[in-house]
């Protein structure tokens, strides 16, 4: 549990959602200089989404874009959120990551879980209800590869990893390169639904809870007691400092033009355009505070209402904490990217939040010995 001193941290995700009548290239060009500012601007980590066959989520290979970042920064952490487990066989996963965790100098992060876009799902030949179980496999085998030396022999219900007959060791046939941070990157677990199994599971495995931000407050809490139980079950002491919560935020010099460009800018069609995907799917259901909320009124409206953090730098920090109230502590707010459909807006709403909003929220707490 983190001391009413320590100060909360500040991160972004990438999912990404761009416009898809943009060219593909101006719009990495545009990632990329945004990691750039995160970084100027004290942001202490940057996560990618993977997606393969999205024209609004358009980054297919985030451990590619993530080492051309890297050439391009100093110090901000970044991975991959998260690694989409069941398009990969584990063994692949596990040697492409250690290679970037070289590569990056240890400022490789990890996030572990399912894919969602369900042609991604439907060209891999995945179920979608096995993905919760290939998930689970992959990381224990990607572990395994990680901790300990072969031969190996693993049978799992999705793959199968042996390495035995043609080891070599005095040629170092059959060494496979381990992580730079021992005992591997720190590892994170994407985290939606209420009552999840898989954030117990994260406690169980002390891997860091990471809170999708279009979930409701209450729903957070629920996140944290979930994964509390988990860590204690077995026998871990949870630290609220490793657990993530994602967020849409704008901040502008004024309540009423943050409120005004996060319905009409980027931030409010990429809203609308996952509530229409979800229609297709899952439903709305996940992202309703009351359960019995009907789906008509689960619209975009009541996600600015809700779960949007808009406003000018004060108002911004009262929003987070009233979301607190609701939550409890946490170690890292991540802030969602969304398309410099307005970069001059956008920009200014990093520098508003990493200048004015944190260090105000972090002073505000400090008072309030919260």
């Amino acid at each position: 549990m983190p001391d009413n001193h320590t100060p909360i941290r500040y991160g972004m995700f990438l999912m990404p959602v761009h416009d898809p009548a943009k060219p593909p290239a101006q719009c990495y060009d545009e990632d990329l200089e945004l990691i750039v500012r995160a970084e100027e601007l004290g942001f202490t980590e940057f996560w990618v989404g993977e997606h393969h066959s999205s024209s609004y989520e358009n980054i297919v290979m985030p451990e590619i874009f993530i080492g051309l970042a890297l050439g391009l920064t100093k110090t901000i952490r970044l991975g991959a959120a998260p690694v989409c487990l069941q398009y990969h066989h584990p063994a692949h996963v596990a040697c492409r990551l250690a290679f970037l965790d070289h590569l990056s100098h240890g400022r490789l992060n990890v996030c572990f879980g399912p894919g969602a876009i369900p042609t991604d799902m439907e060209m891999y030949g995945v179920d979608p209800k096995q993905s919760s179980a290939m998930v689970a496999e992959a990381i224990n085998m990607i572990m395994t590869l990680w901790t300990t030396d072969p031969p190996y022999h693993i049978d799992g219900q999705f793959w199968q990893i042996h390495v035995e007959k043609q080891l070599i060791p005095d040629l170092g046939v059959g060494v496979y390169l381990k992580p730079l941070q021992q005992p591997h990157p720190p590892v994170a677990v994407p985290v939606i639904n209420r009552n999840s199994a898989g954030v117990r599971i994260a406690g169980e495995k002390a891997y860091n809870p990471f809170s999708h931000h279009m979930v409701a407050s209450n729903v957070l809490a629920n996140h944290w007691q979930v994964y509390e139980e988990g860590a204690r079950n077995a026998g871990h002491e949870p630290n609220r400092r490793n657990w993530k919560i994602s967020r849409n935020i704008f901040v502008a010099e004024t309540t009423k033009e943050a409120k005004e460009k996060a319905r009409t800018t980027s931030l409010g069609k990429c809203l609308e355009y996952i509530l229409q995907l979800v229609d297709r799917g899952p439903g709305r259901g996940m992202w309703k505070r009351d359960p019995t909320m009907p789906d008509a009124d689960c619209n975009l409206d009541y996600l600015l209402q809700d779960q949007v953090v808009a406003g000018d730098p004060d108002e911004v920090v009262r929003q987070l904490l009233r979301m607190m109230e609701e939550t409890g502590r946490f170690g890292t707010l991540v802030m969602v990217a969304h398309d410099w459909d307005d970069k001059a807006a956008w920009i200014r709403c990093l520098e508003l939040f990493a200048n004015e909003v944190m260090p105000r929220l972090n002073r505000k707490l400090m008072d309030f010995g919260f």
